[in-house]
């Protein structure tokens, strides 16, 4: 596995405490003469029942001032083309004063609502925020397999729905997370190499250079190798790697590993399972690192029944979390199983039987360093709402990222 070496160094400083208490490090200094990079988040439509995370609560907690891109999601690949995917959150749903951006309720019936009328105000607020409409997801990406049948048709559906006259303003493009084409996700599919590509040059087609085009990608090796993404990247602005999920509690009882590594540590259940692996792969199937955004997951994954602090250990299972076993936001773990180790290049924890993997803002400062020190674009969260109130991860890429 390939690692630049100062890349490495800062590896190195998270990876040490395998054993003992986290300790606290600085992470290094972008190169000299670095230019800012994107800083971008994505808004889930679900997230404003259960979770109650509104539109405002980006705005309230900082977020919205730190990032360059919001992507919302997801619209809904149906039929071969782009629509709604939650019509009632995106656009119909009065939202209260409380809960609104610039604290002025909706008329019910009357004008922009929902969601989408809280990005537009979002927008007014921050004029140099762009907010991307994602379509597709992990349960929503069956209809791209349609869709690459006629990506033309495709590309014109997507248009009609981005410059609805009624929200025409709030979206500056399009980012489409295909999970996964050519491969298995939820899944298969098995459209070609040049599926995903046709679509995304239809879209450019369709939306001019004006329009921002992205792509949701894999942090799978395997997976990146089935679709040609040199040739997603000649179309499209830039790429968001999902290197976040590599490992998790379907492995049952173990062994524990955290779920989105920087750098190999030994013991790791697969060596190529990180992030530098992944963002190492997509360079070398000639996809410009500047066109590379590097993923980090806004939350842990863990297994109860634990008695071993270092990774490697067995459990029982899942660890209770608050909305599905095994998952739970940053902000909750941080207050209830703080971190005890790091190893490579992220953190874990092992606390009353229970043992986590997740980021932290120190450990994402060090990724940041790291994608900033390869060129890469810049990076992206999944998903603001695990983010805490102050936006103490949002703070961290921001920080790096957005530094001269």
């Amino acid at each position: 596995m390939r690692v630049v070496p100062v890349v490495l160094a800062a590896a190195l400083l998270l990876t040490g405490a395998c054993d003992g208490p986290a300790r606290k490090t600085s992470a290094p200094s972008p190169p000299a003469g670095a230019t800012a990079q994107r800083v971008v988040g994505y808004f889930t439509d679900w997230g404003v029942y259960g979770r109650n995370f509104q539109v405002r609560n980006v705005e309230a907690s900082g977020a919205a001032a730190r990032l360059t891109h919001l992507n919302y999601a997801f619209g809904k690949v149906a039929d071969g083309g782009c629509a709604t995917g939650d019509k009632w959150a995106d656009h119909e749903k009065p939202v209260a004063a409380a809960d609104s951006v610039d604290g002025v309720a909706d008329t019910p019936g009357r004008g922009l609502r929902g969601n989408f009328g809280q990005l537009r105000k979002l927008k007014a607020r921050h004029p140099g925020l762009k907010v991307l409409w994602s379509f597709g997801g992990w349960t929503g990406s069956k209809g791209f397999t349609a869709a690459a049948g006629d990506p033309r048709a495709f590309a014109r559906s997507c248009r009609a729905l981005l410059t609805d006259p009624r929200w025409a303003d709030v979206f500056d493009g399009i980012d489409l997370d295909w999970e996964y084409p050519n491969a298995c996700g939820l899944v298969c599919d098995s459209s070609g190499r040049e599926a995903l590509p046709a679509l995304v040059t239809a879209l450019r087609a369709e939306l001019g250079p004006a329009r921002l085009i992205t792509v949701a990608v894999s942090g799978d090796l395997a997976k990146l190798t089935a679709t040609d993404y040199a040739a997603v990247a000649r179309d499209a602005d830039w790429l968001n790697a999902m290197t976040y999920d590599f490992f998790g509690t379907g492995t049952g009882t173990g062994p524990t590993a955290p779920h989105s590594p920087l750098t190999a540590y030994p013991g790791i259940p697969r060596a190529t399972a990180t992030t530098d692996a992944a963002i190492s792969k997509l360079v070398e199937l000639g996809v410009p690192a500047r066109q590379v955004l590097l993923g980090v997951g806004f939350y842990g994954r863990g297994w109860a029944g634990v008695g071993t602090a270092a990774p490697g250990g067995r459990g029982t299972g899942p660890a209770p979390g608050s909305y599905e076993p095994g998952l739970e936001d940053y902000a909750v773990l941080r207050e209830t199983c703080p971190p005890t180790g790091t190893v490579g290049g992220t953190a874990y924890a092992l606390c009353r039987g229970q043992w986590w993997g997740y980021d932290t803002p120190e450990t994402v400062r060090a990724k940041m360093a790291y994608a900033r020190s390869r060129g890469l674009g810049g990076a992206f969260a999944w998903e603001l709402s695990g983010d805490t109130d102050d936006a103490q991860l949002i703070g961290a890429m921001a920080a790096v990222l957005r530094s001269p």
